[in-house]
């Protein structure tokens, strides 16, 4: 692998299989060298307040009652506030957010970091999150993030560095790649990578289902808060549901072969969600991913209402076929029969015994190779062209604007009609 972190298939399970365990054995306490000094109290700070990070803030103060939220942070000032409402009615106990430590705007997140917070929960829109990440690694603090981490090359390159920063810290860094923590994912694709279906010889991942909100535009809006409002819309916020979303079945892809493809063969377009509302992304992709010695991953997601749904990652290997979701076939069948844990719960448990236990722990590596993937396939998608891996590193667009602010121009504007520029295969250039 060229810019990516070398790891063996077993080393790619090494956290996984901690998970796992704790996932059983449940609860955990933190050493006070993972806080403020002389107290068990654990301040965190949460930067996005969407349902999602409103979730992560749910799941870390579950997973530890020493946890106290203190700080938090949204683009929209009504977002922060009905967050901490939602949050007051199970956890008022573990809300410390006095007034002066609720912010708005996109420089929030530098507000936050200068709270006297011990960790921070990033859940942005994934468009920022590479600038976020790299703030919270410099500001020394241990990071939870959502997935994915980046959505394009530049992203993909400063998240990769900031890892390396993150490690000489020796910060503990979460990805919400939940599978990784999943009990029957865990253990299944630990099956795998112990010979239960054999040599491995294909891989497929599915995430077809019929899609997500839509948030209409407002009187009065801005361009900028428009897209920012309606984020899953637009490349540079979310990288298109084949990164938001499908980035969780190619991450069990990748971490079955234990490595990223090399190069995406794909097509796509937008068949039924093409109104002015649902921005300039696809509603359907398909890849074939090719691995460095030529294994196949076949991929598909699609947001089309009416069709059907079907979610999952599934290897197919010389013995048998593994469904990371829990069973194996073939000549060494298996299905999971052990607790069941919440993946997204599990993940801000096994973040924090890693703190208190000063293990290495940093998953954004494979997030950011995970991730990555996912913006490869989207580059074959909408060129129509077979796009490399490391051409697609060292030369895909940024597609991030240079100011952020309400009152500048976002990087694609809509025409006369509301409608905005749709990449078209065989004329959009991937770099």
């Amino acid at each position: 692998m060229n810019e990516t972190k070398k790891a063996t298939r077993r080393e790619f399970l090494t956290g996984s299989k901690v998970a796992a365990g704790a996932a059983v054995a449940g609860g955990l306490t933190l050493a006070r060298s993972a806080h403020g000094a002389g107290s068990d109290v654990i301040r965190i700070g949460l930067v996005g307040c969407g349902g999602r990070g409103t979730g992560a803030a749910v799941n870390c103060m579950d997973a530890s009652k020493k946890i106290r939220l203190v700080a938090v942070a949204d683009a929209f000032i009504d977002r922060a506030q009905s967050s901490l409402q939602r949050l007051a009615q199970g956890h008022a106990d573990q809300l410390d957010v006095t007034a002066d430590r609720i912010f708005a705007g996109f420089d929030g997140y530098q507000n936050v970091l200068q709270c006297d917070i011990d960790l921070i929960l990033l859940v942005t829109p994934p468009g920022f999150r590479p600038m976020q990440y790299r703030a919270a690694v410099e500001a020394g603090k241990h990071i939870f993030m959502e997935k994915p981490v980046c959505v394009d090359a530049p992203g993909f390159r400063s998240v990769m560095e900031t890892n390396k920063l993150a490690d000489e810290k020796d910060l503990k860094v979460a990805v919400g790649l939940n599978s990784r923590h999943t009990p029957p994912c865990v253990e299944s694709i630990a099956r795998m990578h112990d010979g239960a279906i054999g040599e491995l010889k294909l891989l497929r991942a599915y995430c077809n289902n019929a899609g997500v909100w839509v948030r209409p535009r407002q009187p009065g809006q801005s361009e900028m808060e428009y897209q920012m409002r309606n984020w899953f819309y637009f490349v540079w916020l979310c990288g298109d549901h084949i990164v938001e979303q499908h980035v969780h079945l190619i991450d069990r892809a990748n971490w079955i072969k234990g490595d990223h493809p090399v190069e995406a063969n794909g097509m796509g377009g937008r068949e039924v969600r093409k109104g002015p509302d649902h921005g300039q992304i696809f509603d359907h992709h398909f890849n074939e991913f090719t691995y460095a010695d030529g294994t196949k991953l076949y991929s598909q997601c699609r947001h089309i209402v009416g069709c059907a749904r079907m979610g999952g990652t599934i290897a197919h290997g010389v013995d048998g076929v593994g469904d990371s979701s829990g069973t194996i076939t073939g000549k060494n069948p298996w299905e999971y029969t052990g607790p069941q844990v919440s993946g997204h719960a599990q993940e801000h448990v096994d973040w924090l015994e890693a703190i208190e236990k000063g293990a290495k722990y940093n998953e954004g590596w494979f997030g950011a190779t995970s991730s990555m993937t996912a913006v490869l396939g989207r580059m074959a998608t909408y060129s129509g062209q077979v796009v490399r891996w490391d051409d697609a590193v060292a030369k895909g667009p940024d597609e991030m604007p240079p100011t952020l602010a309400f009152d500048v121009a976002p990087p694609v504007l809509p025409d006369a009609n509301g409608k905005y520029p749709v990449p078209m295969p065989g004329v959009f250039k991937p770099y």
